[in-house]
């Protein structure tokens, strides 16, 4: 019998009333080139890692426009389409690459209608799940790129919209235009500056997105909140990634780490932390 764990073992939690998706989800952004340019060393690795993903019990995958560009998106629907019944691919739109290392905002309403439809095209769906603001350009009225999206699921083209790298005033502003029904910051056990957006994401039901939930290698004994996950791997007998993990799932039952990895082992031992529990 293989008891290998899964990302059921997280728990779940619903977007927008009506998907529900494993409380540990997958993060593609890594399955490009260095830097997040261009196409990725090994694609039948990063192949195989998404593949894997899904064996595993994951059926949230985040992606964007922005990785590669295009590439992510090209590749996860090369990968899986066509796609299993549950599986929820959530993208964003609102940067820009003019160059390796170069990421640009670009909110205007012109543009999120162009990034979503070629998003549709890329992934090879009608309708995306969930299609998420990538961040707010400060040249355009938050209203209005989110007003675009409206437009958009209006349209039928996005089922759910989510916004990422807002303030809790920001959502409150865009809360009168349409449902939010997702949140993507960057949060880890050594950056809580969105601890007031998550008490916001509680109260209001929507899901929290933690970005960089691992800090890409931070938890190195720099701070209080490195020697808590130090503390932690110990004690439960796992990495200090797991412990990571494992952290933001108890923090709050609306949190939903989308670890990423180019690596089917460290996939692996990612999904491993669904089933600790820190009590």
């Amino acid at each position: 019998m293989d008891h290998t764990p899964t990302a059921a073992a997280a728990g779940t939690l619903t977007l927008g009333g009506d998907l529900q998706v494993n409380r540990l989800g997958f993060g593609a952004m890594r399955l490009t080139g260095p830097g997040i340019w261009g196409e990725p060393k090994d694609r039948e690795t990063a192949r195989r890692v998404l593949l894997r993903a899904l064996e595993l019990g994951i059926n949230f995958i985040d992606t964007a426009d922005a990785y590669g560009p295009d590439v992510n998106e090209s590749l996860i629907a090369e990968a899986l389409h066509p796609y299993p019944h549950g599986l929820v691919i959530a993208t964003k739109g609102g940067l820009v690459r003019p160059g390796r290392d170069q990421w640009e905002r670009r909110g205007s309403p012109a543009h999120l209608r162009q990034a979503c439809e070629a998003s549709l095209k890329r992934l090879r769906v009608e309708r995306i799940d969930l299609y998420q603001f990538h961040a707010p350009d400060p040249r355009v009225r938050i209203e209005d790129s989110i007003g675009e999206l409206a437009k958009l699921q209006q349209e039928g083209k996005i089922r759910h919209i989510g916004v990422s790298n807002f303030s809790v005033a920001e959502l409150e502003r865009v809360s009168e235009i349409v449902r939010i029904v997702s949140v993507q910051n960057r949060y880890n056990v050594t950056n809580r500056r969105s601890d007031d957006v998550i008490a916001y994401c509680e109260y209001r039901k929507i899901a929290f997105i933690p970005h960089s939930p691992l800090a890409a290698g931070e938890h190195v004994g720099r701070d209080s909140g490195s020697r808590e996950l130090e503390r932690i791997a110990k004690q439960h007998t796992m990495t200090t990634a797991q412990a990571a993990i494992a952290w933001l799932l108890a923090r709050s039952p609306v949190m939903l780490p989308i670890p990423g990895t180019s690596s089917v082992a460290h996939l692996e031992e990612n999904v491993a932390a669904a089933g600790i529990s820190l009590a």
